[in-house]
């Protein structure tokens, strides 16, 4: 953090400083800012680029909140952003003082999905376009409306994932699954999450990686991801393959898999990240492939807008960037109901029923 403190020690509205907090038996660092601005200024793509290119030439420490179709974009210097209107905790560091588990022993959720048939209908359009050989892999998603007495800040402050987000009035995300990340060696790092199953299930672990339906799924998205760094850096390799992780929720655990690419980007990268990004952009886990071609079936196949959701949030300090793909997401409407946004990969091996039950899996928050 001691670009950080350099750039703080020219701000005299903004202080920095840091306080301990509990994830299970480890201690971390939260970064709190203080003396917050004002409201956060919505970007267009070309204005998001190049304010991201711009700040982080100047080693300023900024975070970004992108949206799915690449239209709307925050981006804000760290210690600008009001805590009344936005809370962030990307890896450990962010303006958030607490993390709590106070309510998770109280807590009421339920989920209105869609009807089965509703499901297949969209399914069937998937599907379809796969058969036809139009795309490998479509990422399909739905808005499933929820109930639950906590608000969605208090799903921020109990939610235990590495990447949380709290918008007032909008969203909150709390996310497991990393986008890119940038050593400040210039080493960039994609981590795609695919496939899941219930750790209750007789020999879980063997049947989650013997799948040849998640195995698949798994593997063109690693083959997009390698692509698309391909596009800006070198030597781009798959470092590990398939690992499995397990996740606590409030639904139970869960077991999922990932893999991870690396490439190094060319000497001068810190001020070409918002070009870096946005090339990476929309995100090949929740998309598909040929990404192109599939955009245009989810487009045609989901029912809502996605917004935020399956965007991508993240901060860097000018070398280093950290950053997250926008899953994991309830979103408040202008009447305060609560919608969650989920989905799964179809391929020509996904059957409706299973999902369908899939996509219900996926509707929890994960208690610390």
């Amino acid at each position: 953090m001691s670009s950080v403190a350099g750039n703080v020690a020219g701000l005299s509205a903004c202080l920095l400083f840091g306080l301990p907090f509990m994830v299970g038996k480890e201690k971390k660092h939260i970064f709190a800012y203080h003396f917050q601005m004002t409201s956060m200024y919505q970007y267009s793509k070309t204005e998001a680029i190049r304010r991201m290119n711009s700040l982080s030439e100047a080693g300023r420490e900024f975070i970004f909140i992108i949206d799915y179709e690449q239209q709307r974009a925050y981006v804000e210097e760290a210690c600008k952003v009001d805590s009344r209107e936005c809370l962030f905790d990307f890896g450990g560091i962010g303006n958030a003082e607490s993390h709590s588990s106070g309510r998770a022993g109280d807590v009421t959720w339920k989920i209105y999905p869609p009807s089965f048939d509703e499901y297949s209908s969209s399914f069937n359009i998937v599907r379809n376009h796969i058969m036809a050989g139009n795309s490998y892999l479509v990422n399909l998603t739905f808005r499933v409306a929820v109930e639950t007495n906590l608000t969605t800040r208090e799903i921020f402050t109990v939610s235990n994932a590495p990447y949380r987000l709290w918008m007032k009035d909008r969203f909150v995300c709390f996310s497991p699954e990393t986008f890119v990340r940038i050593g400040s060696d210039g080493r960039m790092s994609s981590y795609p999450m695919k496939g899941t199953i219930d750790p209750t299930l007789p020999d879980a672990h063997n049947r989650l990686m013997s799948d040849m339906k998640e195995a698949a799924e798994h593997a063109t998205v690693v083959d997009l991801i390698r692509n698309d760094l391909s596009m800006v850096a070198d030597r781009v390799n798959v470092a590990r393959y398939r690992y499995c992780e397990r996740i606590a929720t409030n639904k139970g655990a869960i077991l999922q898999t990932s893999s991870e690419i690396t490439g190094m980007l060319p000497a001068g990268y810190p001020s070409h990240i918002g070009d870096i990004i946005f090339s990476q952009l929309p995100a090949g886990s929740i998309t598909g492939a040929p990404k192109q071609k599939t955009c245009g079936i989810i487009s045609e196949a989901e029912t809502y807008r996605r917004g935020f959701y399956t965007g991508v949030m993240g901060r860097c300090d000018g070398r280093s960037l950290d950053s997250a793909v926008m899953i994991r997401f309830v979103e408040q409407d202008a009447d305060g109901r609560l919608f969650y946004k989920a989905g799964g990969g179809i391929t020509s091996k996904s059957d409706a029923e299973s999902e369908y039950k899939e996509l219900i899996q996926k509707i929890y928050v994960p208690f610390c």
